[in-house]
């Protein structure tokens, strides 16, 4: 799972400078949505099959897997995560229909579950497969046994950094197997992310095809599109400053509350650590999303009219692009054996999610957020949620909280569960 804090180390990166990189990625984007909305009979042909969301999210990774720009030493990322990301869900959130949203029925936590549960196993399974590959992965017993890493990518997968690191410690994990481990959580992670934004450009042809109940889903988005329709209006320059005024006015009202929430949690009440209930960036995505639903139930709403959603979507857009700037997929080599464990195992939780969705007959919106809610957690919940459609992004989030209070719990199970198998 990619965490909100950069990690810092020596680069040799062609381009060190933030603001060049952030002007390369908005020059991508400007890129892929000129060339989406091109008649030229070659990009007609080529969005066809190559969906515009995770060409924003490939070409970004290319810059850092050549060398071009270090993902982990740019603080673009930080940026949209700390600052975007917030606004982001109060903008999305402006027009939600809360009722709408829990009348989605329970497939989505049945799905999310699935997703935790397959996590859990996955580990274990993939372990023995690739023993019979390579034997020397069973059998340790210091810090860099494999089986101890593998602790805390589960602890990554269901909830998320904080629950990582808490895995970290309760195993004792060697600094060499935790830093191979680390690339393969976010290598994989962000291989099968761009697998679902794939599915989610994709989802009506795979819904009509595994006829999935979609009534829900659709309501929500009907209701979202016929409230733009009836009060839609040219936004004017006041409109334009009070959307930014309320998305980042509401996001750092929410950076505020969580400076002081979660270090009195930390202080006062240790043992809620295990939740991640002391991770700032935790309290920051849920009271931002908050504050968001809160005043959907106000006059804000009607900034909606205005384009709220769509000033939010694009935050979405640039979340992706520099989510994309962590892939170096040449990495890959450099560990096969871990990487064919983390590959296994990814196939061992999406193929159960896949088995699932199909015999609940469930759109595949569920299993997406429900599968991103473990593996990315709220930095990439709701942005894979609203792939689908803006007005569902909270529902990612409601998951992704789920997941973080769920993740030192299953993550713990899956390390006795390991510890079993490996040793």
């Amino acid at each position: 799972m990619l965490a909100p804090e950069s990690v810092v180390s020596e680069t040799n990166a062609l381009i060190t400078n933030d603001g060049v990189v952030a002007g390369l990625l908005f020059a991508i984007l400007g890129f892929v949505f000129y060339t989406n909305s091109s008649d030229h009979p070659f990009f007609k042909k080529f969005y066809r099959f190559v969906p515009a969301l995770l060409l924003c999210y490939f070409l970004p990774s290319l810059l850092n897997t050549f060398g071009i720009v270090d993902g982990n030493q740019t603080a673009v990322t930080d940026i949209a995560m700390d600052y975007l990301l917030p606004a982001c869900m109060v903008l999305l959130t402006l027009s939600l229909d809360l009722k709408a949203i829990m009348g989605l029925g329970s497939k989505a936590l049945i799905l999310f579950l699935t997703g935790t549960f397959g996590i859990v196993i996955g580990g274990p399974i993939a372990l023995l497969l690739v023993s019979a590959i390579f034997p020397d992965m069973l059998g340790g017993a210091g810090p860099d046994a494999v089986w101890r890493g593998m602790t805390t990518v589960a602890g990554s997968w269901i909830g998320g950094g904080a629950n990582q690191a808490a895995m970290k410690e309760v195993y004792e994990v060697g600094g060499d197997i935790f830093s191979a481990m680390v690339t393969v959580d976010i290598i994989v992670a962000n291989l099968w992310m761009a697998v679902l934004l794939y599915m989610a450009a994709n989802a009506k042809k795979i819904d009509a095809r595994t006829g999935a109940d979609t009534s829900a889903i659709d309501n929500i988005r009907h209701k979202v599109e016929r409230y733009e329709a009836e009060h839609v209006r040219n936004p004017s320059l006041r409109d334009l400053m009070l959307i930014l005024a309320i998305g980042f006015g509401v996001a750092g009202l929410a950076h505020l509350l969580a400076d002081w929430i979660a270090p009195a949690i930390a202080t006062h009440y240790p043992a809620l650590s295990k939740f991640s209930l002391d991770s700032l960036f935790f309290w920051v995505i849920v009271l931002a999303t908050a504050g968001g639903i809160a005043l959907s139930f106000t006059r804000a709403r009607s900034m909606e009219a205005a384009g709220a959603s769509k000033i939010g979507s694009v935050f979405v857009y640039v979340l992706v692009a520099s989510i994309g700037l962590h892939m170096d997929v040449t990495k890959i080599v450099e560990a096969p054996k871990y990487f064919l464990i983390g590959a296994i195992w990814m196939m061992i939780h999406a193929g159960l999610m896949l088995l699932v969705a199909k015999l609940l007959r469930a759109p595949v919106f569920y299993m997406a957020v429900g599968s991103q809610a473990n593996v990315g957690g709220a930095a990439s919940a709701p942005v894979v949620a609203s792939a689908f459609h803006p007005s569902l992004a909270p529902v990612g989030v409601l998951l992704a909280v789920m997941g973080y209070a769920l993740g030192t719990y299953m993550a713990y199970f899956a390390g006795q569960i390991l510890r079993v198998v490996g040793s």
